[in-house]
């Protein structure tokens, strides 16, 4: 059997000028890097702002399991399928980050047959965006910390900057430290720590913004600290968002690539969903939209997170309305949240899959609360057997939506092309928008009607700091905006270890912070950190180059 490297090396790929004519693009308006990797111009844009909408589909999953789920793969298993049923249809999908790529995950471009190429150039250094974030990032930081050691006549509380350094890796112990050692001349001294670049607010202005100009107004509105007097001090007033936009302004462009089986997938941003809101950026899914019958974009992690922020952020400030939702699930990571050890879990066990399937019922539920048809995708692994396929398909029936199997891992496209025709009939139904709260409502009001609606929790917790962050927040005005919580992935609840559907519990905030550029109040739930930090074994260790140049280990 081959690897995910060994079929992706073995892949037939298209010159992207290829790809790209094949949605109508002018070669001539393409940006290359390359052979096979292409941004999107301006010029691409204005060329179809003029062409109907198609379907969005938003693909998201149950909660993640070592087991694996395998979101991203059938993600792209269904783009390559709807090619198989004559529909036209392009992926859109977010960027890799290193951190995982070289921490516990590995690569993150799909897998088997279901996979984006060039692999090894998304998961790696791509065109440079996440660089770029960076960039901008501690260029702001830089300046802002010169402004302090320059005399600071801004009059900024070197104990109220909340503007934190950001590296695309993960480095636990950048988490807190302290900034300014040495003599007068190196700067003030302070506490200080570093964020994952995907956790960056500069990731979000990138992936929520509609243009150049939206995208250096919000950079602008970032809130980076406070004065001594209490009174915010913004990224406009130290007169930073003009070179911040001179760094990001080729990262704004979308990217072009392709699947094995060539078709056409934009990729373009990477905030993380368990840290960040977890979508591609406004732009690539707009524009993939413009271009096909059907767009197929993907969620961060499990539904109560990716697809919550994808709903409740990303739609309510794009406008953004997805026709159908699938929601991926495998009979292993049923089987864990039943019990399972994860060396177990490939023999058959149709009473733990009963206990564990609870997880898949109440992401079902979350999911129809939001007035969407959901398709549930049982992404085959070959350890399972018709008995427990049947049992999730029975249980499926019962919650009123339909569970189709899908062997994209294996085949391709051909393996989910039952999906594809299932997805298509569910674009067809009626739909609607019900967002998890309304615009108007306190920040502890969302929090509490999201927690109870989506976390399925009896209430929320906040700490003494939460309480008074949320206060001065909404004493500036920022009380309208949505919220991200920022929470373990593992669980619906914010504690890793309560597999299943736990109910009953109750939501801790201990820290609330407002992204006044990207436009949403982050709560950091629970023990969620916003730097990872690596596992005792990195996936690093199995990296390696050989001498002709071949890149192992990224899966």
């Amino acid at each position: 059997m081959l690897t995910d490297v060994q079929i992706a090396r073995e892949a037939k790929m298209l010159p992207i000028t290829q790809v790209a004519d094949r949605l109508g693009i002018d070669p001539e308006i393409l940006e290359l890097y390359g052979k096979y990797k292409a941004k999107l111009s301006d010029e691409v844009e204005k060329a179809f702002a003029d062409k109907p909408n198609g379907k969005l589909v938003l693909v998201t999953a149950i909660s993640p399991t070592p087991a694996g789920e395998g979101k991203t793969t059938t993600t792209v298993s269904l783009g390559q399928a709807m090619e198989h049923i004559g529909k036209k249809a392009i992926i859109a999908l977010r960027e890799p980050s290193l951190g995982p790529v070289f921490g516990v995950k590995g690569g993150a471009a799909g897998g088997g047959y279901s996979q984006v190429v060039p692999m090894e150039d998304i998961n790696l250094h791509f065109t440079g965006d996440f660089h770029a974030i960076t960039s901008a990032n501690n260029l702001l930081c830089a300046m802002l910390d010169n402004h302090l050691q320059q005399g600071n006549s801004l009059g900024i509380n070197p104990k109220r900057v909340i503007f934190k350094r950001v590296m695309d890796m993960n480095d636990r112990a950048l988490r807190s430290i302290v900034i300014g050692l040495g003599g007068k001349a190196d700067g003030v001294t302070r506490e200080d720590g570093f964020m994952i670049t995907v956790a960056s607010e500069i990731m979000a202005v990138l992936c929520l913004a509609e243009d150049l100009a939206d995208l250096k107004k919000r950079l602008g509105n970032i809130l980076v600290a406070y004065k001594y007097d209490g009174s915010p001090v913004y990224c406009r007033d130290l007169n930073a968002q003009g070179a911040m936009t001179a760094l990001l302004k080729e990262a704004l462009k979308p990217n072009l690539v392709q699947t094995l089986e060539n078709t056409p997938c934009i990729i373009h941003g990477g905030p993380f969903a368990n840290i960040a809101h977890g979508c591609n950026s406004v732009k690539a899914t707009k524009l993939a939209l413009k271009m096909a019958d059907y767009c197929i974009t993907e969620a961060g992690f499990g539904s109560d997170l990716g697809a919550e922020k994808f709903l409740d952020i990303k739609c309510r400030v794009s406008g953004l309305r997805p026709s159908a939702i699938v929601l991926v699930a495998t009979i292993r990571a049923l089987k864990y949240n039943g019990g399972v050890a994860k060396d177990a879990l490939k023999e058959e066990n149709v009473d733990a899959l009963k206990k564990g399937i609870c997880n898949l019922g109440a992401h079902i539920d979350s999911l129809k609360a939001f007035g969407m048809p959901v398709v549930v995708a049982i992404n085959h692994f070959y350890a399972d057997t018709d008995a427990e396929i049947q049992v999730v398909k029975d249980y499926c029936a019962e919650k009123g939506v339909k569970a189709v199997e899908a062997r994209g891992f294996a085949e391709g496209g051909k393996g989910a092309t039952e999906l594809a025709k299932a997805v298509c009939e569910a674009c067809e139904e009626p739909s609607t928008l019900n967002f998890s709260y309304p615009d108007e409502y306190s920040i502890k009001d969302k929090l509490t009607a999201l927690s109870k609606r989506v976390y399925r929790a009896e209430g929320v917790d906040f700490s003494p700091a939460a309480s008074s962050a949320i206060a001065e927040i909404e004493a500036l005005g920022y009380g309208n905006l949505p919220v991200c919580v920022a929470k373990t992935q593992y669980s619906i609840s914010d504690d890793p270890a309560k597999l299943g559907a736990p109910s009953g519990h109750r939501i801790s905030i201990r820290e609330v912070r407002v992204s006044a550029g990207a436009g949403f109040v982050v709560a950091l739930a629970g023990p969620i950190m916003t730097m990872p930090g690596l596992p005792k074994k990195p996936a690093a260790e199995a990296i390696d180059v050989d001498e002709n140049g071949f890149i192992d280990g990224l899966f």
